[in-house]
């Protein structure tokens, strides 16, 4: 499928406050065009997660809160927006932990995704269905209790709940956590099949820069709550103080 390279999300000169007082981000600018992965990389702390959160509207009094810059969204402001709304205007994420209901089986999970739409019981079904072709694996599981799944599987049924609400727009907050490489290899390659068969647009967070960088199109750094370096994924695969970072060698901070 082939999208039109438009600036789907926008953040400008963004601050924003982790709790009531705490600077976790600081004059933050970056964008997503249409069509595109683009990763959001740095160590824990760096500000990846209050990122994504000021995106979907998930900050509030006692988590925090945007205090300057803006965010747009196909060129409107989303601090007007509930989180629900940017559900239904096409923006979902998928929470670090996967925050699957544990009781409940992994088909009712995914059900549950799709209920903001209002759609009738078989286009419910049908969109199910489709989200199996993507996830076979859920498809063997779907009887069973989410919470009895493996941490890879909990992840995929938090992936595909939110494809329930057909997303324009997936905010990915650390998918590869905790994970068996296998397992993260196969949710990477299902998210590049959305990007490039189904035109799902995707700014995920991820401290594995090495895995991010080989299916995003373009990427940012964050170090201390600040962009820091920024450019294509090939761009940044070539740069050796990238990989010296990660591997706890460099300060991008600083200038080399």
């Amino acid at each position: 499928m082939t999208v039109a390279a438009t600036s789907f999300l926008e953040i400008q000169n963004m601050e924003a406050l982790y709790g009531q007082a705490i600077l976790a981000v600081r004059d933050v600018s970056l964008k997503v065009e249409q069509g595109k992965i683009v990763a959001l990389l740095g160590a824990n702390g760096a500000g990846k997660t209050t990122t994504l959160k000021a995106v979907s509207n998930l900050l509030g009094p006692e988590r925090g809160k945007v205090s300057r810059g803006s965010i747009l969204w196909q060129g409107e402001p989303v601090s007007g927006l509930s989180a629900s709304r940017l559900v239904a205007r096409g923006v979902v994420q998928v929470l670090e932990g996967r925050h699957c209901f544990a009781q409940l089986t992994v088909e009712e999970n995914i059900l549950s995704g799709g209920f903001v739409r209002k759609p009738s019981r078989a286009d419910l079904q049908r969109d199910v269905e489709r989200i199996y072709t993507w996830f076979p694996r859920l498809k063997e599981k779907r009887k069973v209790k989410a919470g009895l799944t493996s941490g890879g599987e909990q992840q995929m049924v938090a992936i595909g709940r939110a494809l329930m609400t057909k997303p324009s727009l997936v905010l990915l907050d650390e998918p590869s956590m905790g994970l068996a490489p296998i397992i993260v290899q196969e949710i990477f390659e299902i998210i590049r099949v959305l990007n490039s068969e189904q035109g799902v647009s995707f700014l995920l967070a991820e401290q594995n820069a090495n895995l991010a960088l080989r299916y995003a199109d373009y990427g940012y750094i964050l170090e201390n709550g600040r962009v820091v370096l920024s450019g294509t994924a090939e761009e940044l695969r070539a740069r050796e103080d990238v990989q010296d970072f990660y591997l706890g060698g460099a300060d991008l901070a600083k200038p080399h």
